[in-house]
């Protein structure tokens, strides 16, 4: 297929009717509308007669077209939602003085019929840790909790361009969940603990919690999340929405506090495909990722029969036998549709958790440094470490910030030690992927992208050995997760991997993937499980 342009392609979905259906899952039924057409119920998300639960952007935009719908009432609804329930989840840290200016303007782009693209008037929250001229970015740190940044991040800068609407800031664990050896996914000395919306003391996953948990609870359209290794896919997992780890260097990463430049990516997160994959089309600055490629970004979730003929490589984990029995079920759900799928096991797993860490911490060290350098505050590493000894606000849930110490005096980045170590991960992590998709003549490489949640607990800390986004994270690599079905009450995802830069081919089999599947169910907000439900769900 020849390259189209954005504008196009979007115009195309606003009618594809593939898309009038919405995302998958299910529609809440109609409530009684405040005077704005806005609903914050937890149980009926509707504003004027649009289930927020499972819109999508074409959908929404297409409302917004007809004058059914505008960008202000869209934004109230969220507010309005925020306010609701934000208080059993902690996940929104910041909500943006100016949202409904910005949706405003927005209207009045719609009504001249000068929209910006398919972002214009969507509200968006970003994580904690993407840099905003007019509100905080703390990375949930206390000591980053003064002045804001001078200069928002590139990525914002995109998404302004567009007509998105920064909605507010989401909570995150903090410092991207690099500080402390046992740490608690979701919490930070600035927003609190982050729940899980499914069942309320179970955890998020990090780093990307807060995003995540909004997004299953409806308080945004899209979020911006980050990732190191994990951080993207697994709160999208855990919470049961998408998330997509770009390709490394696809979005820019200026602006942004850094854990490593060698694996950090900023990513959409989203309740369906389609609106991962405009949201990565806008950050990205770009509709097709790759020159001759024959998927456009915006092009994922608009093709039926997308499964049959494709081959994918299932790799299984040891997370629970109820998880390798929702893996088994959802491998023969693909194989119904039409793809091929085959069993398989990535190499050199173990010498790449062996390598990955020691590497982070020298390029912490050096990362931090160079973005403290741009802050009010503590300006390297040194005086971090110190701040956080003299506020005891830090260490409410947990005290430990031993990856600090030991970043601080790991090897240098100039090391060739270091170097060394650097490009065995690159090239093993390649390879583990690569010679595997090329053995099996594969589309993809699947695996579970979680184990069922597990209770969220200061004391232990996370239980969160989750190898599967190690690859793709290393490598460089796209992922990408979609809901698979549940554990009980618990959501589990599925991630896919492909090649370098494969994003729109990757998002295209996701939106395929995630037609059949159908997982999506809306969160119940339980305050525990009860007993006797730790049987597995999921069609």
């Amino acid at each position: 297929m020849k390259k189209r342009s954005l504008a196009a392609l979007t115009a195309a979905l606003l009618v594809t009717p593939l898309l009038a259906a919405g995302a998958p899952g299910q529609r809440a039924e109609a409530a009684e509308p405040d005077a704005d057409g806005a609903s914050p119920s937890a149980d009926a998300p509707l504003v004027h007669g649009v289930d927020l639960n499972t819109v999508t952007i074409p959908e929404l935009q297409a409302h917004m077209k007809r004058g059914s719908l505008t960008s202000s009432a869209l934004t109230r609804a969220y507010l309005r939602r925020i306010e609701a329930i934000d208080p059993k989840l902690h996940a929104v840290l910041h909500i943006s003085p100016t949202a409904l200016r910005q949706a405003a303007a927005s209207d009045v782009r719609h009504r001249r019929g000068r929209v910006l693209g398919p972002l214009d008037g969507i509200p968006v929250l970003l994580k904690d840790n993407v840099d905003t001229h007019d509100m905080p970015t703390t990375a949930g740190s206390l000591a980053l909790a003064g002045s804001p940044p001078e200069t928002d991040a590139v990525l914002v800068r995109k998404l302004r361009a567009a007509g998105a609407v920064i909605l507010g800031k989401a909570n995150l664990s903090e410092w991207a969940n690099f500080r402390a050896a046992k740490p608690t996914s979701g919490w930070s000395a600035v927003g609190g603990q982050t729940n899980n919306p499914y069942v309320l003391d179970r955890n998020p996953c990090g780093s990307s919690s807060g995003s995540a948990a909004a997004l299953a609870a409806s308080l945004a359209q899209v979020a911006i999340g980050t990732e190191t290794d994990g951080s993207i896919v697994c709160p999208a997992g855990m919470n049961g929405v998408v998330g997509h780890k770009p390709s490394l260097g696809l979005v820019s990463g200026s602006g942004v506090v850094p854990i490593s430049a060698e694996q950090d990516t900023a990513g959409p997160m989203a309740r369906n495909v389609i609106d991962v994959a405009l949201t990565l089309s806008v950050l990205s600055g770009r509709d097709t990722v790759r020159a001759g490629s024959p998927v456009g970004l915006t092009d994922a979730g608009t093709r039926p029969g997308g499964l049959r003929g494709k081959r994918i490589g299932l790799w299984r984990l040891p997370l629970g036998a109820e998880v390798d029995a929702l893996m088994s079920r959802t491998a023969a759900r693909l194989r119904a549709a039409g793809a091929q799928v085959v069993e398989v096991t990535p190499p050199y797993q173990e010498r790449l958790a062996e390598l990955e860490f020691p590497a982070l911490l020298s390029e912490f060290h050096r990362d931090i440094d160079a973005y403290l350098a741009t802050r009010s505050g503590p300006r390297n590493l040194a005086e971090l470490i110190e701040f956080n000894r003299a506020h005891p606000a830090e260490r409410t849930c947990f005290a430990g910030q031993e990856l600090f110490e030991q970043a601080l005096v790991a090897p240098a980045t100039t090391d060739p030690q270091y170097r060394a170590m650097r490009a065995e991960l690159k090239d093993l992590s390649r390879r583990s992927i690569d010679e595997t998709m090329a053995a099996h003549d594969l589309d993809a490489i699947a695996a579970p992208t979680n184990p069922p949640a597990w209770t969220t607990d200061c004391g232990r800390g996370d239980n969160d050995v989750i190898p599967s986004s190690t690859p793709a994270a290393v490598a460089g690599y796209p992922s990408l997760s979609v809901p698979a079905g549940s554990v009980g009450e618990l959501p589990v995802g599925l991630l896919l991997m492909a090649g370098d830069h494969q994003d729109a081919e990757l998002l295209s089999l996701g939106a395929a993937v995630e037609r059949r599947l159908d997982a999506w169910r809306a969160p119940r907000y339980l305050p525990t499980l009860p007993s006797g439900t730790s049987r597995p769900s999921g069609r």
